[in-house]
C-alpha cells in the first residue's frame, strides 16, 4: 500500500503544474534523509512480510462467489477490537501508530493449521495489524512486529500468518472469508461483487469494474483518474487467452461493448485498444486489485542494503515464475501464469509520446517501460558491478542526478533516484505544498512509493529508528499459509547465504528483463530456461588454494576478468534451485547452498527439521514435483464437469474454486489427496 494522506487532491490538469515542484521537494528530502542517515549502523537483520487478502462472500443457495466490498466495516471491526489493540494489533490508520502493546497474561494462542493440527503463538508477540488496499475487496496483512533473524522467529513465520487469517475471518460476516489469491478469477465479469454496482464510474471510466471498487479514501480514485488523464486514454491491458479444444479462433474478447458511448474513453476500443486473441482489461483496478507476498529487509547499514538489492535483483523472475498463481483473469483461462504484467499494464501512465508512439512534442522523454515493471539499474557501491551489467539505455534527469551528485551523493545512487523521478507524482494535495517540507519524507514518498519496481530500495523515514531497507516484491501470493511461509524463509535464508558466502549473482540487466518476460509464460517454472550466473563465488585470495578461503572482492588482488558474455547462461529453474552435475559448469543450486551454510551455523535437530520441509516445497516446485499455484488451479477448473474447455469460468466454477481455495487456507485439505499435489504430504 502507498503513501495514504488526507486533504484536497488536486486533478490531473492542475497536478502537473504543480509536478515539478513536487521533485525538488522530493529530492531536497531525499537529500535531509541521506545526510542524516547514511552513516547510521545497526547490528541485526530485521524483516516482515505482507500479506493481502481478497475478502470473498458466498451465495450458498445460488452457488455463487463475489468480492465483498465491506472493507472499511470489517476495518473498523478489527480496530474496535479492544483485546487485538491492547495487544498490539489492530489497524494502525485508524487506531493511529502510538498504541502501547500490553502484553496477554495467556502463555500462547492455539492456532487451528493444517490436517487440523494445533500451532502455539506466543501471547507474548504483538498481535498483528491489518491495512487497507487499493480495492474495497482486499485487506493487508503484517505482523504486528519485525521478525528477526532467530531460529524462533523464522519458526513463527507460518504460525503468525495463520493467526493473521483467523483473526480476520473473525471479524468478518459469516458469509465472507478472507483468502490469498492474486485475482479473483472473474474480476470485472458480469455480476461479481456484492454489493453488485455497473461499471459507470466516472474515474476509471471502465467498461467492466465500477468506481465502488476503489477504496473510498480520496487517495485510491484520484490515483486512478488522473493515471488515465495523464495517460490521455484508458488504461490498456491485453492478456493472451489459453486456447482450449472449444475456444473460438479468432477469439475476440466477447465481454466487450462496441457500442458503449458513456465517455469519450469508450472510443478506445473502437481505435484498437483490444487486441485479437488476448483478453482485455481498461481498468487500474484489474492491477490493483491483486494481491502478493512482499518480504521487507533492514539492512545492518546503507551498503548492506544496497548489496542485497542488487544481489536479489535477478531472483526477481526467477521467483516470480516459481511462485505463479495467476492462471485465470475476467473469466477467461490465459496463456500466462503470473499477474505481473497486468499490474503493469494497470497503472501505466506513459503518453503517446513517451510510449514512443508519436514524436516529443510537450514530453521530455521516451520512456521503455511502465511505472510498475522490472528494475532497470543495479546500485551497489560494489567493485564487481562491472558497467556492462547496467548495460540498459536507462533514462534519467540529469539535473536531479547532478543535485544530488554536487551534495555528496555517489553515481549509482544519485542515477538510480534520477531514473524514479523522471515520473510525474500522480496524486497530490494541495495542503502538503503550503506546509515545510522539512523534516518530512511526503514528497520524496510521493515519487518513491509510486515507482513500483520488482526491488524497492527504502531509506528510513525521518526521526523514527528504522534504518536503511530493501523490498523484495516480485513473488505471488500463495493459496496457503504453509507456501507463504516457505517462500518467506526461503528468501530471508538467501539473503543470510548472500552476505555470509559473498555471493555474486549479478548478470546485465537486459537479461534481467529477459527473464521477466519468460517467468510470464505458461509453466514457465518447468518450460523455460532462465538467464543465471554460472559462478556465484568470489575469486580466492591469490596465492591460496581455490575455496580455502572467503573473502570480500576488496581484499584479492585485482585478477583478469572474463567476459561478461561467459558469466551466465541459461539454467532451467530446477537447476538454479537444486543444482546440477550435469553440465560442463557444475552448478551447485541455491537450496544446496542454504543447506550448506546450516550446516556451518547453531541450529537445533528440530528447527532443521522444520525448516528442511520449507525448502522441500522450494525445492519440488523448482523440479516440478510438486505443482505450482497455477498449474494446480489450470487442472481444477479443466476438471470441472462444468468447464466447457472453452477457456471460459463460468459462476459455479468460480464458486467451487473459491471452496476449495478456502478450505486449502484455512485447513489445508483440497479432498481426494489432491492437496498433495500442491503442498506434498506434511506431518
Amino acid at each position: 500500500m502507498g503513501l495514504l494522506a488526507l486533504g484536497t487532491p488536486l486533478v490531473w490538469d492542475e497536478a502537473k503544474k504543480r509536478a515539478d515542484q513536487v521533485r525538488q521537494l522530493g529530492i531536497q528530502q531525499l537529500l535531509e534523509i541521506w545526510n542524516s542517515y547514511r552513516g547510521n549502523e545497526r547490528d541485526i537483520l530485521l524483516w516482515g512480510d505482507e500479506i493481502e487478502y481478497l475478502v470473498i462472500s458466498y451465495d450458498d443457495e445460488n452457488k455463487n462467489a463475489t468480492l465483498s466490498l465491506r472493507q472499511a466495516e470489517i476495518l473498523d471491526a478489527l480496530a474496535a477490537d479492544e483485546k487485538l489493540r491492547k495487544a498490539g494489533g489492530g489497524v494502525p490508520e485508524i487506531n493511529g501508530t502510538t498504541v502501547e502493546f500490553v502484553p496477554s497474561p495467556y502463555e500462547c494462542y492455539l492456532v487451528i493449521g493444517l490436517n487440523g493440527m494445533l500451532t502455539v503463538y506466543r501471547k507474548s508477540d504483538p498481535l498483528p495489524t491489518f491495512h487497507p488496499e487499493f480495492g474495497r475487496f482486499m485487506l493487508e496483512a503484517t505482523p504486528g512486529a519485525p521478525f528477526s533473524l532467530s531460529w524462533k522467529d523464522l519458526l513463527s513465520v507460518e504460525p503468525n500468518m495463520k493467526l493473521r487469517r483467523t483473526i480476520a475471518k473473525k471479524h468478518m460476516a459469516p458469509h465472507e472469508t478472507p483468502i490469498t489469491l492474486p485475482a479473483f478469477p472473474r474480476m470485472g465479469r458480469d455480476i461479481f461483487t456484492t454489493p453488485h454496482y455497473p461499471a459507470t464510474g466516472s474515474k476509471s471510466r471502465s467498461q467492466f469494474i465500477p468506481d465502488e471498487c476503489i477504496n473510498p479514501h480520496i487517495r485510491f480514485p484520484t490515483l486512478a483518474a488522473n493515471i488515465r488523464s495523464r495517460r490521455g486514454s484508458k488504461v490498456a491491458i491485453n492478456m493472451p487467452v489459453f486456447y482450449d479444444v472449444n475456444t473460438p479462433r479468432p477469439f475476440l474478447d466477447p465481454t466487450i461493448d462496441y457500442d458503449r458511448h458513456l465517455f469519450p474513453e469508450d472510443d478506445d476500443v473502437r481505435n484498437g485498444a483490444a487486441k485479437e486473441g488476448h483478453v482485455y482489461m481498461d481498468a487500474m483496478g484489474f492491477g490493483m486489485g491483486s494481491c502478493c507476498l512482499q518480504i521487507t529487509f533492514q539492512a545492518k547499514n546503507i551498503g548492506e542494503a544496497r548489496r542485497l538489492y542488487d544481489q536479489l535483483c535477478p531472483l526477481g523472475p526467477i521467483m516470480l515464475a516459481l511462485s505463479a498463481n495467476t492462471p485465470i483473469l475476467k473469466g477467461f483461462l490465459v496463456d500466462t501464469d503470473v499477474r505481473w504484467n497486468v499490474i503493469s499494464g494497470a497503472v501505466d501512465d506513459r503518453t503517446e509520446e513517451e510510449r514512443g508512439l508519436k514524436p516529443l512534442k510537450n514530453n521530455r522523454w521516451k520512456i521503455p517501460k511502465s511505472r510498475y515493471d522490472s528494475v532497470s539499474t543495479y546500485l551497489a557501491d560494489d567493485p564487481r558491478l562491472r558497467d556492462e551489467y547496467n548495460d540498459l539505455d536507462l533514462v534519467i534527469d540529469e539535473d536531479i542526478k547532478k543535485r544530488l551528485i554536487d551534495n555528496g551523493m555517489d553515481e549509482r545512487l544519485s542515477t538510480h533516484f534520477a531514473h524514479l523521478f523522471i515520473r510525474d507524482p500522480i496524486v497530490i494535495f494541495q495542503e502538503t505544498l503550503d506546509e515545510p517540507a522539512e523534516g518530512k519524507a511526503d514528497h520524496f514518498e510521493n515519487l518513491q512509493s509510486t515507482n513500483w519496481q520488482h526491488m524497492r530500495f527504502k531509506p528510513p523515514p525521518p526521526g523514527g529508528n528504522i534504518g536503511w531497507r530493501v523490498e523484495f516484491r516480485s513473488m505471488e501470493i500463495q493459496l496457503t499459509d504453509f507456501e507463504n511461509a516457505a517462500f518467506a524463509i526461503f528468501t530471508v535464508l538467501l539473503t543470510r547465504v548472500i552476505l555470509s558466502y559473498d555471493l555474486n549473482l549479478y548478470i546485465p540487466i537486459s537479461k534481467v528483463d529477459d527473464n521477466m518476460t519468460r517467468a510470464h509464460i505458461r509453466n514457465a517454472v518447468l518450460d523455460q530456461k532462465f538467464w543465471f550466473r554460472k559462478n556465484l563465488f568470489p575469486p580466492p585470495r591469490m596465492g591460496s588454494r581455490a575455496g580455502s578461503a572467503r573473502t570480500s572482492p576488496a581484499s584479492t588482488r585485482p585478477v583478469t576478468p572474463i567476459a561478461v558474455e561467459e558469466e551466465y547462461g541459461l539454467f532451467t529453474i530446477d537447476e538454479i534451485m537444486n543444482g546440477t552435475k550435469d553440465r560442463e559448469c557444475e552448478f551447485i543450486g541455491l537450496i544446496p547452498l542454504i543447506e550448506s551454510y546450516l550446516d556451518t551455523v547453531n541450529v537445533d535437530v528440530i528447527t532443521r527439521c522444520e525448516l528442511a520441509g520449507y525448502l522441500q516445497l522450494i525445492s519440488k516446485r523448482a523440479s516440478g514435483e510438486l505443482k505450482t499455484g497455477a498449474s494446480w488451479i489450470r487442472d481444477f477448473v479443466g476438471n470441472h464437469p462444468e468447464y466447457n474447455k472453452d477457456s471460459q469460468v463460468g459462476d459455479r466454477v468460480n464458486y467451487d474454486l473459491m471452496k476449495m481455495v478456502e478450505r486449502l487456507g484455512s485447513e489445508g485439505i483440497a479432498g481426494d489427496g489432491k492437496e498433495q499435489e500442491l503442498l506434498g504430504r506434511r506431518g
